[in-house]
Formats: structure tokens, C-alpha cells, sequence
């Protein structure tokens, strides 16, 4: 096979097809014999943007785990210095993700993911000067700001880019640079520790370089990176028709809409608890999950790092292996269990006291949330007219932000208050057959939160079968 040189998208000359107030989207031919990785990419500016994508993507998840080992060590390994800071990661998507997507429409969308990029890097930068949570919360809120204008900007690029029958190759590819990286920048942050470990033991001690140096470091040059790989991408000048004014209350009247579709069908109410209610209990996880590994599993930073590693390599394995088999399986069936055992195994890993088993049971976790999160989607987008589809989406997004925040927010008080009852009450340890049980506070809640996925997998199997009843049900002539 010959060699085929990377060659500009050609320029239209059929109509080109756009929707009232979008930008116009190119209809691009077919790509004749090419390399294999281009084949797959559709072309190779996609693949590239794919490759940003990854670097991007790899950066956030770091930065992620970074930001809140920070939190905890800032907040003298408070819990609601944890929530406090994750918090400022889910707010502004809740009320500023719809002006983004507008702002997109009417900005050069190379020039908005280059920018948006060197910010994220110059943000971090800042962060080993960082001393106050409020400061560290500051600096999550213009980490989310900037990606929810470089997402929409990227995701509006790609059908310009490839061929209209490689989208969903594409669409699938995108989903893989966003998810699949978790649980490599989970894994690399606890190798991070390992390298200062021996930094410190070397003739580099005296550059005091740490774990949390190290990922920062390493997060700053994955966003240049990123910069990098987009400015090289040439993409087709679009034509942009002039634009109204921009509409603050957007996001509000999404908001309404979806609270109020949320009621149309037994399925879309099964669907919609199921998803947000048991994300309200697996974010949980989130602030609570350094504590738990302090003073339950007792292996500090690295242990949440491996904790979070098992988390998402258990939901890239229900993802993967849900996609492959879903079409032979009920889906009504499967959705409510995976559920319930999601609830279960976290429920389970709360009860371990030893790392292993822990990541055993949080990977069960994950494998059972990716399986639902799959079958969860295929089935709104198999039951919900095209009409409303969109609006169904956005309130799932809407209800799920306000569930995260829900859960970061309120799950540090609750562990503060049980911490406080358990120490009142039981000196924070009971015996069972003959063995202690520690119950500090993040163990608890954890609990808890496994309690509530637990009923809302409960409520979504009463809310599906009440949708296969209607279904099965004889239609009155």
C-alpha cells in the first residue's frame, strides 16, 4: 500500500446543510486507501485532535487526583476541604455549560481549544503556591471554566474533520481519550509517589521535589502538549452567519424543561434515579476516599491513587464489555441489578480494612457502574422520541451535577457529624464475633451512600417494570 500525504478537507461544492443559528457542518467524501491509523481516525487532523484529546484528558484526571491530595493536606485532612474544592469542578456545568456551547458557536474553535489549553497549564503552575482551600477552590473553578469551553469546541470540530459515516467511530473513539485515561492518570499519580520516594533517597533530594510536585509538573506539560497538537491542525474555514445576542437564562429554562420531562415515562423516571440518585452515593467516594485510606486502610495518597485506579479500570471493563454483549441481553433487567450491585459492592469495601480486598470490591463497583451507565444511555436513546431527546439528555446532565454536588458537599458534614457520634457513643469501634470494627466517620458514610445506590437501584427496578407492564399491556383500539 502506497503512502497517501495528509491533505487538506476538500472545500464543498454541494450545499452545505446547518440548522437555523448553527454553524454549518461540511458533508466530506468518503477518504480513498490510506494508512492504517488514518482508516480508523477517518483522517489525520482527526487523529491528531484525538491525540490532543488523550494528552488533555490524561492532564485532567492527574490533575484531578492532584487537586484533591492537595485539598487534604491543605485541610489538615478535612473532608469538607475535599468537598469544598470538587465542588468548584461540578458548579460551574450546572449553570454555565449551555453559555459555553454558545460562546463556541461564535469564537474560532482552534483558537479556543489552543487558549484554553495553555490556561489550564498556567493554572496549575500556580498551584505549588496554593496554601488555602479557598484559593485551591479558585483555582478548580477556572480549571472547570476553561474546559467547559475547550469540550464543546473540540466535540464541534469532529464532523468537520471526518467523513459523515466515521462519526460514530469517532463519537466512540472521543468517549475512549475521555474515560479510558482515568485509570492511567489514577496509576501514574501513585507511581508519582514511588518516583519522589527514590528522588528523596538520591542525589535529587535536594530539589524537595513530591509526589504532588511531580504531578503538577507532569499535568502542565500535557496541556502545552495538547496546545501543541491542536495548533498544528488545519481546519476548514467555516462561514459564520451573524448571531443574536447571548441568552444568560439558558441554562435555567434547560433546567425547567428537564425537571419537567423527567415524569413523561416509567422508563425515563427508572433510567433518570438510577443514574443521578446512585451517583449521589458513589460521589461520595470522592471526598471521603483519602480519609478512608488514612485511617481505615492506612496507606495515605498512594492508596486513594490505587483506589481510584480500580475505580476506573472496573468501569472501562462494564463499558467495554457491556457494549459488546448488550444487544443479548434485557436491558430493562440489567440496568436496575447492576445498580443494586454497584450499591453492593461498595457497601462491601467500606467493610474492608486492607487495601487488596478494598480495590477488589471498588473495581466490582466500577465494573457494575460502567455496565449501567452503557445500559442506562441505550435505553433512554431506545425509548425517547427524537424530539425530546436532546432535552432529556440535558436534564439527566442537569440532575446528575446537582446530585454530585449533593454528594460533595454533604457527604464531608455527614462524615464530621458520624465521626462525632461514633466517638460519643461507640469510641468509634465496635466488636463483632470476637473483632474489632473501626467506625470513624468516612467509613460510615460511605455506608450510607452504599444504602442509598442500593435504593435507588431499588426504585429503578419498580419504575422498569411498571414501563414492561405498560409495554406488554394490549392496546385499546
Amino acid at each position: 500500500m502506497r503512502p497517501v500525504a495528509e491533505t487538506q478537507p476538500p472545500t464543498p461544492t454541494g450545499p452545505v446543510s446547518a440548522r437555523a443559528g448553527e454553524l454549518p457542518t461540511v458533508q466530506l467524501p468518503s477518504l480513498p486507501d490510506v494508512p492504517s491509523q488514518v482508516r480508523l481516525f477517518g483522517s489525520g487532523s482527526f487523529f491528531r485532535l484525538w491525540l490532543a484529546q488523550v494528552v488533555s484528558s490524561l492532564g485532567d484526571w492527574l490533575g484531578l487526583v492532584a487537586v484533591i491530595s492537595i485539598a487534604a493536606r491543605v485541610g489538615g485532612s478535612s473532608d469538607a476541604a475535599i468537598g469544598v474544592v470538587m465542588s468548584a469542578r461540578i458548579i460551574p456545568g450546572f449553570f454555565l455549560a449551555s453559555v459555553g456551547g454558545v460562546l463556541v458557536d461564535r469564537w474560532d474553535r482552534k483558537r479556543v481549544m489552543v487558549v484554553c489549553d495553555i490556561g489550564r497549564g498556567l493554572v496549575f503552575a500556580s498551584l505549588p503556591f496554593i496554601t488555602t482551600v479557598w484559593g485551591l477552590f479558585l483555582v478548580s473553578l477556572l480549571l472547570e471554566i476553561l474546559t467547559l469551553m475547550w469540550s464543546p469546541a473540540k466535540e464541534a470540530s469532529v464532523p468537520n474533520l471526518v467523513a459523515t459515516e466515521q462519526l460514530t467511530t469517532a463519537n466512540s473513539l472521543s468517549l475512549v481519550a475521555a474515560y479510558g485515561t482515568f485509570p492511567v492518570g489514577s496509576a501514574l499519580f501513585a507511581l508519582l509517589a514511588k518516583v519522589a520516594e527514590i528522588a528523596h533517597r538520591s542525589s535529587f533530594q535536594f530539589l524537595h521535589v513530591g509526589q504532588e510536585t511531580l504531578a503538577i509538573l507532569f499535568n502542565v506539560a500535557t496541556f502545552f502538549l495538547s496546545a501543541l497538537l491542536i495548533s498544528s491542525i488545519r481546519f476548514p474555514r467555516q462561514e459564520r452567519e451573524k448571531r443574536g445576542r447571548i441568552d444568560l437564562g439558558r441554562a435555567f429554562i434547560e433546567i425547567k424543561e428537564g425537571w419537567h420531562l423527567i415524569g413523561t415515562s416509567p422508563v425515563v423516571r427508572a433510567v433518570m434515579v438510577g443514574l443521578a440518585t446512585g451517583l449521589m452515593g458513589g460521589g461520595m467516594v470522592v471526598p471521603l476516599g483519602p480519609s478512608f485510606s488514612k485511617q481505615v486502610l492506612h496507606r495515605g495518597a498512594a492508596g486513594f491513587g490505587l483506589l481510584l485506579t480500580a475505580l476506573g479500570m472496573g468501569v472501562a471493563v462494564g463499558v467495554i464489555g457491556l457494549s459488546a454483549v448488550q444487544k443479548r441481553l434485557p436491558r430493562e433487567q440489567i440496568f436496575p441489578l447492576a445498580i443494586l450491585a454497584a450499591g453492593g459492592c461498595m457497601f462491601a469495601a467500606a467493610c474492608m480494612s486492607s487495601l487488596a480486598p478494598a480495590m477488589a470490591f471498588v473495581a466490582g463497583m466500577g465494573v457494575c457502574a460502567g455496565a449501567g451507565y452503557v445500559v442506562g444511555f441505550t435505553i433512554l436513546q431506545e425509548n425517547v422520541e427524537d424530539e425530546l431527546r436532546g432535552r432529556i439528555f440535558a436534564a439527566l446532565y442537569t440532575l446528575v451535577r446537582l446530585c454530585l454536588i449533593v454528594a460533595l458537599t454533604l457527604a464531608p458534614l455527614l462524615s464530621g457529624l458520624l465521626n462525632r457520634l461514633s466517638t460519643r457513643y461507640f469510641d468509634r469501634q465496635i466488636k463483632v464475633g470476637g473483632f474489632s470494627v473501626g467506625l470513624p466517620g468516612g467509613r460510615l458514610t460511605l455506608w450510607l451512600g452504599s444504602i442509598i445506590i442500593i435504593v435507588a437501584g431499588t426504585l429503578a427496578s419498580r419504575a422498569m417494570r411498571a414501563h414492561l407492564r405498560e409495554r406488554s399491556a394490549p392496546t385499546r383500539s
